[in-house]
């Protein structure tokens, strides 16, 4: 990628109202993609202007780092007039329809005046539905969501993510969601508000797990901590993944413990809680005698995802970083990463200084886009035809968000290795067809197709370049070499195809000392600091338990419309490369641009955050139930202490039934949520009452719930979901002979020989 290469993303002009990080994020995402963000602010300013995470007192005149990050490269304004509006493609806004109509954003009103226009608005529930207007934070957000509530010991409270995380997911999520209708617009398809739901972006981040609970017919899960996950070594931290059987047999082999073996439940990590005690017991003693590089060099050689613990003192000047260049200067006096994609036509826009407050107030900031007739609305990406060879959570997590939009995604399997989540985790003994139980694997493979191609075989490869002869997008997360030894390297993908989009998710980068490192989510949640700040001060760091493969996730997708937008334009296809640990850097940034600027190293604080609110989650009476409670304002400070009678809220907390609690104090304007596990968020009324839930039906399962994504349908009426996710190969004879113009003769000769198929090899 040379320095005078042109931005993904070419004349796209965008109105940002936000006070919150969501909404700033969507904008930083643009704007490095190529964009031009106006963003609007109060005449005080944005608040995160005067916020330090760790506290820190500003210098007089200086915004907070935070802002300086999210806001680099944006023009700021003091109001909204008609003609900023006029001219704008998207309109992002936080809050509710009153405070949205307030800046004059009515998407009716807009959309009459000009129907291409896009209008994101981001809340804490969405517009519509039950809760529409009920006060909330991030960290209530979280336990309506189920992410809270299996999370930590069980002989103490459960434990919230620390680092805002359901806010970045939000503002990746409306920017890859604007971008999606930007697609149909310039097809000469109408604009559409996209009314989306912090809510339901964060119960994304949960993997599913009422669907884990009819599938595998378990209880629903209660809350727990990996085991081993975060073990003391002889000089600090090192983070534990295990994500398949043999993952743990070859750890087992590493700490020379044979015993591990011989218990069949060791193999799933749900298994092993019961035996938490027992493995400690013989895993201590060694971890203790190595140093944190020595285990994670050992794990290299047993290729098991072994991380070191990174904080903001230290995750810059990890080597890996450091030699592929992911820190940058930011003109406010601090590093901070790069945006999260690289691509091989493409450059990323320069890291610009953030705006004054108001500097461009007065200025004309452009010519109002004309309007013309449009035709009639349909799904954003159709017509855009993905091969998937995705597979676990991460990948299919992107291509889960490009299907639901309506692109034909088409999953690449093989007889001989299924994608890993469709058993990983645990397995059913009592049916035959176990591999099509997945309860991950069904959250993320909705609307697509399966087939199963042998890429080891003579003809599995070539088969496969028919498909991609015919794809705009290509899209895997396998470790770096595995496409080119099949012959299927981008080099070869492009020249197939000069204008397909090759997407590749590896989890450390194509280049660089970590490339062939073995990672999943939560390495990458050790490393990039999330763990840290996650667990209470006298405890070690507690995993967020995965929540980064779908943030990771819609990223790449999100990186993938910006490169398609690339391709509209020139006509050329590229390489997109989307690390997953840059996609985390992302959203930690905070704690490693905090201690540059002001020598503090955000540290755990249980479930009392690093924001001004007073919180914590709290025992209500009744077996095990807890209630997370935010007070922010001295109005909510003051209508606590009127509803309860005194100024010890864990007090009152402990006499009341937590739902009644909750009900009473978000009555008062009080953000308060009960704390559930992720197996019963089915049953929240909002999420119910918008359709965040759908029922399909498998041809295996029967009837599920499956997840949407985060916004009100669109046009008000077409389903995101049409198709439950495949069966293993469900779909070969459909797609190879349609599109690979394969006979009768040649499929029944492909199975004879393995080379396709709907069971696994040997199952």
């Amino acid at each position: 990628m040379s320095d005078g290469a042109p931005t993904p993303l070419g004349d796209l002009r965008v109105v940002e109202i936000s006070d919150r990080i969501a909404g700033s994020y969507c904008g930083k995402l643009l704007v490095d993609a190529g964009a031009d963000v106006v963003k609007v602010e109060p005449a005080t300013g944005d608040p995160l202007r005067s916020f330090s995470a760790t506290g820190a007192r500003l210098p007089a005149a200086a915004d907070g780092p935070l802002f300086s990050y999210l806001n680099a490269g944006k023009r700021s304004v003091t109001r909204v007039s008609a003609e900023l509006l006029a001219g704008a493609d998207i309109v992002v806004v936080t809050g509710g329809q009153a405070a949205a109509a307030e800046f004059g954003v009515v998407p009716e009103r807009l959309r009459a005046d000009r129907p291409q226009r896009i209008v994101v608005s981001i809340s804490d529930y969405g517009w519509t539905g039950p809760w529409s207007d009920r006060p909330a934070t991030e960290f209530t957000l979280q336990a309506d969501s189920g992410l809270t509530g299996f999370r930590g010991d069980p002989a103490g409270p459960p434990v919230s993510i620390g680092g805002e995380l359901g806010e970045y997911m939000g503002g990746a999520w409306a920017a890859y969601g604007a971008l999606a209708l930007h697609r149909r617009v310039r097809a000469g398809g109408p604009g559409a508000h996209l009314d989306m739901s912090l809510l339901e972006a964060i119960t994304l981040m949960q993997s599913g797990e009422w669907l884990h609970s009819q599938l595998l017919q378990t209880p629903p899960v209660k809350r727990s901590v990996e085991v081993p996950s975060i073990e003391p070594a002889k000089d600090g931290y090192v983070g534990i993944s295990m994500v398949t059987g043999q993952q743990w047999l070859d750890f087992a082999a590493m700490v020379d413990r044979p015993e591990f073996t011989e218990i069949p439940a060791l193999r799933f990590q749900i298994g092993r809680w019961e035996y938490r005690d027992w493995i400690r017991e013989r895993i201590g003693p060694w971890m203790r005698e190595h140093t944190v590089d020595e285990i994670v060099e050992l794990g290299q050689l047993f290729r098991l995802p072994l991380a070191p613990l990174g904080n903001g003192s230290t995750i810059p000047q990890m080597d890996h970083l450091v030699q592929r260049g992911v820190y940058l200067d930011n003109p406010a006096g601090f590093r901070q990463p790069r945006a999260p994609w690289l691509m091989s036509a493409a450059r990323q826009a320069p890291v610009r200084g953030a705006p004054r407050l108001g500097e461009a107030d007065g200025e004309s900031l452009w010519a109002p886009r004309s309007s013309a007739p449009t035709s009639a609305g349909g799904a954003p990406l159709a017509g855009v035809r993905v091969v998937d060879f995705t597979a676990f959570w991460a990948g299919p997590a992107t291509t889960h968000a490009l299907a639901a939009f309506g692109a034909d995604v088409v999953k690449v399997e093989s007889i001989q290795r299924p994608d890993g989540i469709r058993y990983s985790g645990g397995m059913r003994s009592d049916v035959d067809d176990w591999w099509e139980y997945g309860w991950v694997f069904h959250a993320m493979n909705t609307n697509k197709r399966s087939v199963t191609l042998d890429l080891q075989s003579d003809e599995g490869p070539g088969l496969v370049k028919a498909l991609v002869a015919q794809a705009d997008v290509v899209i895997e997360n396998f470790s770096p070499r595995v496409m080119e030894q099949f012959g299927l390297g981008a080099d070869a993908l492009l020249e197939i195809n000069p204008r397909v989009v090759v997407v590749r998710m590896p989890a450390f980068g194509l280049t660089g000392p970590w490339r062939d490192r073995v990672g999943f989510a939560p390495t990458m949640e050790q490393i990039a600091g999330l763990a840290w700040v996650t667990g209470f001060p006298d405890g070690p760091p507690v995993p967020p338990r995965g929540a980064c493969d779908p943030l990771a996730g819609v990223h790449a997708a999100f990186a993938t419309l910006a490169a398609l937008d690339f391709t509209h334009r020139t006509g050329r296809g590229q390489l997109v490369e989307v690390p997953m640990i840059e996609a985390v850097l992302n959203v930690t940034a905070v704690q490693t641009i905090e201690f540059e600027v002001f020598g503090t190293a955000m540290e755990r604080r249980g479930n009392r955050g690093h924001g001004r609110a007073q919180q914590d989650i709290y025992r209500c009476a009744g077996d095990d139930d807890w209630v997370a409670v935010s007070v922010c304002t001295d109005e909510q400070r003051g209508a606590v202490a009127k509803l309860t009678g005194t100024d010890r809220l864990a007090q009152w907390l402990a006499t009341q039934e937590a739902a009644a609690a909750v009900e009473s104090l978000v009555t008062v304007g009080v953000p308060a949520a009960v704390v559930i596990s992720p197996s019963l968020v089915t049953e929240n009324p909002q999420l119910r009452d918008r359709g965040f839930f759908q029922r399909l039906e498998h041809p295996r399962t029967g009837a599920g719930l499956y997840p949407c994504p985060p916004f009100a349908r669109l046009d008000g009426g077409a389903n995101w979901l049409r198709r439950p996710p495949p069966t293993l190969g469900q779909h070969n004879d459909e797609v190879l002979t349609q599109l690979c113009g394969l006979t009768a003769g040649d499929l029944s000769r492909l199975a004879a020989a393995d080379v396709i198929g709907t069971r696994p090899k040997g199952a």
